[in-house]
Order: structure tokens, then C-alpha cells, then sequence
């Protein structure tokens, strides 16, 4: 077993366009995974055909179908990941076949070829390492426009776990937002999660932009409220996110953030139940804002 060796699971439902470039960019990596699990959540365009052609021809990736089911951007989205995840883990077992890092890559993006031996090699120099990202850029309008960079959250397109991380906060939760809630439990374990600026990776389609924006964006909000974000840490980041000059944002797109947390708020919907991600934002949430502020001002130099 190499140090650097990782599995790793897409989801995806109808991305015809957009698949092919991504399995181009994994076969091409540096480092294959030992195994990728792609999960077809109902696709009815041309995806299971592109799927069907990968598994042929390559014995390292595998497909899982599941019932068609209307696309969810909430929890059912992360039962999409962990299927891939569950089927992975247990292939591995059942083959012993040996890794010891876990990633997942969303199917809209495109990697650098040594995406994942540079994440890799970041977690083999610090062992207290748990989670890892390089930087997505968002191609809009053929024009690429990265995103504000923050060193200290992994983005969720595109990601790297040491398996031991992985494993003691409890693998992929069926929860709103699990990538937050991934971070947040690693952070409470005393494991570092980063970003890296230098490692990169394109994204064809702008951020929660799968079913538009504005809805996209509710999603979002809904989520937040879901894991416990304060009123006063959405009002600050949704007013940032109106006056933003970032070209991913579709005008609308912080009224949207802000429209999904506090329909939430309003009716005292059911928050995730899980005390230790709750008091983490109720007691972190300005701190987060400050720390976005300034993460934000030193990207622009």
C-alpha cells in the first residue's frame, strides 16, 4: 500500500456534458485512485452510456444506479455521497485492497492532473492533517473566477480525508451540509483542515448553481439554519454576498441566501441533532465572519 493511495466517489445525475472531462481528469492523474465509485442518482440523459463505456474500460471504476428520484439539494444529496463511500469501503474490504486517504470530486469538475498526489503529499508531511482542498476556480462565461479563498475550510467539490480523520467523525453523515459538518467534527477532534491556494481545480457550472442560482442559493441558506449559522452571521454574509463583486454571484443570490435561512427561522424548523455542531456556530458564528473579512482582504494582495 502506497502512502499516497485514496479511493474515491462522485454523484451525479445528468451530467452528459460535464462527466467526460472529469473521468479524463481523474484517468489522468498522477496518482489513480484505487478505486472510484461513481453513483448515478436516476440520470435520463446520456450519462449511464458514459458510464457503461468507463466501467468497460477501466476495472478501477465502478458504477452504482439508483432509483430515479427528484434532485434534493439537501440531505438526499449526501446519501447520494455516502452510497459511494459505503460501496467503496466495502469493495475495498472485500478485494483487500489497501488506502489511506478518502476524496470525493464533484461531477462538474476538472482537476489538475496531480490534484490529488498534492493533496496526498500535504497530508503525508502533517500528520495532524484530517481534511484538505485545493482552491475551485468557476469557468462563467469561458472566463475562470475563483473563489474567495479561505485557507482554513477545505472547499466540498473536491476534497481529501486521511482515513483515520474519516473514520472518528463518523464517515460521511446524512446531514444538511456535510462537508461543514465534516470540517466542524474534525476541527472539535483537534485535527487541522486547510485549503490550498496552489492547488487548483475548475468547476464548469458557478457554485450552487445546479438548478439555478436563486434556488441554489435558498438551498444554501436553509442549510445553514439546518447546522446552526446565528441570524446575525446570515444577514452579515448575505449582505456581503449582495455587494459582492464576484462575477459567480447571480444578482439575487445573497436575497436568496438569506430568503432560505429565515424561511427556516420563521416556522422553527428542526435543526440537526447533533449539540456539538449546534453550540460550534452558535458560539463561532462572529468569529467566522471576522475571520472570512480578513481571509478575504489577504487573498486580494
Amino acid at each position: 500500500m502506497g502512502i499516497k493511495d485514496y479511493i474515491l466517489a462522485t454523484p451525479c445525475k445528468n451530467e452528459e456534458e460535464s462527466l467526460p472531462k472529469l473521468a479524463e481528469s481523474v484517468i489522468n492523474q498522477t496518482i489513480k485512485p484505487v478505486l472510484w465509485v461513481i453513483v448515478d442518482d436516476g440520470s435520463t440523459d446520456k450519462t449511464p452510456d458514459i458510464l457503461k463505456d468507463l466501467t468497460s474500460k477501466y476495472t478501477w471504476i465502478k458504477n452504482v444506479r439508483l432509483n430515479e428520484k427528484p434532485r434534493d439539494l439537501g440531505i438526499h444529496v449526501s446519501h447520494v455521497y455516502r452510497t459511494g463511500f459505503d460501496y467503496a469501503i466495502n469493495y475495498c474490504k472485500k478485494n483487500k485492497l489497501q488506502y489511506n486517504n478518502i476524496g470525493c470530486v464533484d461531477a462538474d469538475i476538472i482537476l489538475e492532473n496531480n490534484y490529488f498526489e498534492l493533496l496526498a503529499v500535504e497530508l503525508e508531511k502533517n500528520k495532524n492533517l484530517g481534511v484538505c482542498s485545493g482552491r475551485i476556480g468557476n469557468i462563467i462565461n469561458g472566463e475562470v473566477i475563483w473563489t474567495t479563498f479561505r485557507a482554513d475550510i477545505p472547499s466540498g467539490g473536491a476534497r481529501l480525508w486521511r482515513k483515520k480523520c474519516f473514520e472518528t467523525t463518523g464517515g460521511y453523515l446524512l446531514t444538511c451540509s456535510p462537508d461543514s459538518v465534516s470540517n466542524v467534527k474534525a476541527k472539535l477532534q483537534g485535527w487541522e483542515i486547510r485549503q490550498f491556494k496552489d492547488i487548483k481545480a475548475l468547476s464548469t457550472r458557478a457554485y450552487a448553481s445546479a438548478e439555478g442560482q436563486w434556488k441554489g442559493y435558498k438551498k444554501v441558506g436553509a442549510n445553514n439554519y439546518f447546522i446552526g449559522y446565528t441570524p446575525s452571521h446570515v444577514i452579515l454574509k448575505g449582505l456581503k454576498s449582495l455587494h459582492s463583486n464576484n462575477k459567480s454571484f447571480e444578482d439575487g443570490a445573497g436575497l436568496a441566501y438569506m430568503y432560505g435561512y429565515f424561511s427556516e427561522y420563521f416556522k422553527k424548523a428542526p435543526r440537526i441533532d447533533d449539540p456539538e455542531i449546534i453550540n460550534y456556530y452558535g458560539k463561532n458564528s462572529m468569529r467566522e465572519i471576522i475571520c472570512s473579512k480578513v481571509k478575504s482582504r489577504e487573498a486580494k494582495k
